[in-house]
């Protein structure tokens, strides 16, 4: 009778993705603050964004949901379910701000690049037509103030979020997993067995 070879059992490697956490630091870090979105607004005739009122309204929104909710959700349910909103807030607002970096250095390159005089295939269109480095000026000064108000928002967010609780809103970090238990090991290696 001949001996048959074990292959040595699968391994599995777990992986975890490191996730970014959001935080209203982060927010206010990308987006732009408020003498730039108005510099923003006025050179570029874009309408200009009334933050205090957006903080305001969106604080008073949440405050006024978490009331409604008051007889039906305890204190720490109340808390958990005012974290996932204010997340979802301060997540939109570091979105929209790494989107305004992108296209605002996408902006400074191509006008970078149409300054130089040797290059032609680049030149704007014609007379009394928008250019394309223009056109791409235009749309990161519209996300630069979108990511501006979408700040405001999360800053009312954060506020109502300490109004209701008594305390500073902290993102979600989910507890990291440790090593597997003895269990879960002898079980796999069990499992292991029958794919030899």
């Amino acid at each position: 009778m001949a001996k048959t070879q074990t292959q040595p059992a699968k391994s599995r490697t777990v992986h975890t993705e490191q996730r970014q956490i959001y935080t209203l630091e982060y927010a206010t870090a990308v987006c732009p603050h408020e003498s730039l979105a108005n510099n923003l607004s006025s050179t570029f005739g874009l309408n200009p964004v009334d933050a205090a009122t957006i903080r305001e309204q969106i604080e008073e929104l949440i405050v006024r949901a978490a009331n409604e909710l008051t007889d039906n959700l305890n204190a720490k349910v109340m808390q958990m379910h005012l974290q996932r909103i204010v997340g979802a807030y301060v997540s939109s607002a570091c979105g929209a701000g790494q989107f305004y970096g992108t296209k605002a250095t996408q902006a400074r390159d191509l006008t970078s690049r149409l300054a130089n005089d040797e290059r032609d295939e680049d030149r704007g269109g014609p007379y009394g037509f928008d250019d394309r480095a223009a056109r791409v000026r235009l749309f990161a000064a519209e996300t630069g103030l979108q990511a501006f108000a979408l700040l405001a928002a999360a800053q009312g967010a954060v506020s109502a979020y300490a109004h209701i609780t008594g305390q500073d809103w902290k993102p979600y970090e989910p507890a990291r997993p440790t090593g597997q238990s003895v269990s879960r090991r002898s079980a796999a290696a069990e499992i292991a067995a029958f794919e030899s």
